[in-house]
């Protein structure tokens, strides 16, 4: 079932249910489902822009999205915490979330390139949307990562 509404706003236009939400989508993934300790409130989220997908019904938010300008997380433009619920998965969801991310970045500031931090295992999936590894891989809370780069 594919996501039909997305909201784009910056933190401070966050509800406090929209942001405990995403919160709690980040934690459900990145620590409970990865196994993966980590302090996912980074200091961050202020200067991002969310982008939140609601699934078709209007209720549960089934994927998500940080996005950020120039020199915030990277010198490129930058997407991260890039998750899809569980509940979600093998629907597209995914591939929305990321066009819409990329299409997002644009709006906000313009055509650029844009940088990643990627879990190894999605390589072919951003790489189908254009993204191309620069540099060597990392650990990053003990799960192999890259980074990656989409040229506009």
């Amino acid at each position: 079932m594919p996501v039909t509404t997305w909201t784009l706003k910056p933190f401070a236009d966050l509800t406090t249910t929209e942001l405990y939400t995403l919160l709690q989508l980040r934690s459900e993934v990145f620590v409970v489902e990865q196994t993966c300790p980590f302090q996912d409130i980074d200091g961050l989220d202020q200067a991002a822009w969310h982008l939140l997908g609601h699934a078709p019904d209007g209720g549960e938010l089934a994927a998500y999205a940080r996005l950020f300008g120039p020199g915030i997380s990277y010198p490129e433009a930058s997407i991260g915490r890039v998750v899809s619920s569980p509940r979600h998965r093998r629907t597209g969801v995914g591939r929305e979330l990321l066009a819409e991310a990329i299409g997002g970045i644009a709006r906000l500031f313009g055509p650029q390139p844009i940088q990643i931090g990627a879990q190894l295992y999605l390589q072919k999936f951003y790489e189908s949307f254009g993204f191309r590894q620069v540099g060597e891989g990392y650990l990053e809370d003990d799960i192999p990562h890259i980074h990656m780069v989409r040229q506009a």
